[in-house]
């Protein structure tokens, strides 16, 4: 699993192959990472970005939920397995 300082922005990952899943924070990140990891996707995490103070109307960039633990949260990128580039390392 590759840590948020070795990742590049969100669209050079998504151009890579990266699908964006979901935002968590521990127990359950740990949980997902594991889950994806033993169907043979590779993981990687991304801080959850701050944004503006926004209200429940929703939104992607709606942030309101994680405003008072939002270091504790990362976003869950995963791909299948095999389509490391070659400037990345083994997790």
């Amino acid at each position: 699993m590759d840590t948020e300082e070795e990742l590049a922005p969100r669209e050079p990952l998504e151009s890579q192959g990266w699908k964006k899943c979901f935002a968590a924070c521990e127990p359950r990140l740990s949980e997902a990472v594991d889950l994806y990891e033993s169907l043979g996707f590779e993981v990687r995490l991304e801080p959850l970005a701050e944004a503006p103070q926004a209200s429940c109307g929703g939104g992607e960039e709606c942030r309101i939920c994680f405003q008072e633990d939002i270091d504790s949260y990362r976003v869950i990128f995963t791909r299948r397995g095999g389509a490391k580039s070659s400037d990345e390392s083994p997790g």
